[in-house]
């Protein structure tokens, strides 16, 4: 579930290493008195806050970027220097990277991890709307998140197989992969390499939390159940990289890179 900006989200999303601006207590109609009595950010202030950190402009065009020069830029960076050290140990230890001869390779999710969507949040006032949300992804227009081509070129060079692990629907498998080429990644963008939520016919390895009847898996299920699928066929994921805990949770990866987002939060 993809929570966004609004009210009751925007805590959540914003709030240091998870926890939420309204305290431990949960806010329900049964608990009530269990509310945090504290004043919680100020939502517009907390727009303006999230402006200065993207460094957040717009061009002649009217879309709403982030400056290359923006603190967010600049964490980014610094996840990817060392993301880049970690990958290049990797792939040195053999010609292969795992301990019984498999391929080295990366996983990267896509919203925000690989394409910025900051126009759509600008846009939406930070507020998720299924049909709007799709008709910005089908446009294929989004620019890349800074490095992430470049990460993507740099360990390709040193053999590591790229994929790709989104939470986008199948039926907009399309718009992703136009758009990741768009973007300037120069990888595979086969179905083999770019893995979508099919939830009309989802594949066997998520028969334990999904199938053609009812999908039921969590976001932590489903990438987690196709990391291992990835390692299934021969390959040791040596980077996990997504933007949401929820992107990196489960296993099946030697080590994860949580990047930057305080826009939304995905459970």
């Amino acid at each position: 579930m993809r929570n966004s900006l609004r009210v009751a989200g925007i805590a959540t999303a914003c709030a240091v290493a998870g926890a939420a601006l309204y305290g431990t207590g949960a806010a329900t109609a049964d608990n009530a008195s269990a509310r945090h009595t504290a004043e919680p950010q100020n939502i517009g202030v907390l727009v303006g806050e999230i402006d200065d950190y993207y460094g957040a402009y717009e061009d002649a065009d009217g879309v709403w970027r982030s400056s290359p020069d923006s603190p967010y830029a600049k964490d980014l960076a610094r996840i990817q220097a060392k993301a880049k050290k970690d990958i290049r140990k990797a792939a040195a230890h053999g010609s292969k990277g795992g301990a019984h001869g498999e391929k080295p390779a990366i996983v990267l999710d896509v919203d925000d991890t690989s394409l910025l969507s900051f126009d759509y949040e600008k846009r939406t006032n930070y507020t998720y709307n299924g049909a709007t949300w799709d008709a910005y992804v089908k446009a294929a227009k989004r620019p890349a998140v800074f490095g992430m081509p470049e990460l993507v070129k740099y360990a390709k060079s040193k053999g590591v197989e790229v994929f790709f692990l989104t939470g986008l629907s199948e039926s907009q498998r399309e718009g992703a992969v136009t758009n990741l080429a768009r973007a300037g990644f120069d990888t595979q963008l086969d179905a083999e390499h770019v893995f979508t939520k099919n939830k009309a016919t989802p594949p066997a390895y998520l028969s334990h939390c999904a199938t053609p009847a009812k999908w039921e898996c969590t976001t932590v299920q489903f990438k987690e159940g196709t990391r291992k699928h990835i390692e299934s066929t021969g390959h040791n994921i040596v980077g996990s990289f997504g933007d949401q805990v929820s992107d990196l949770a489960g296993g099946y990866a030697d080590k994860t890179y949580k990047l930057p987002n305080p826009t939304y939060f995905v459970e």
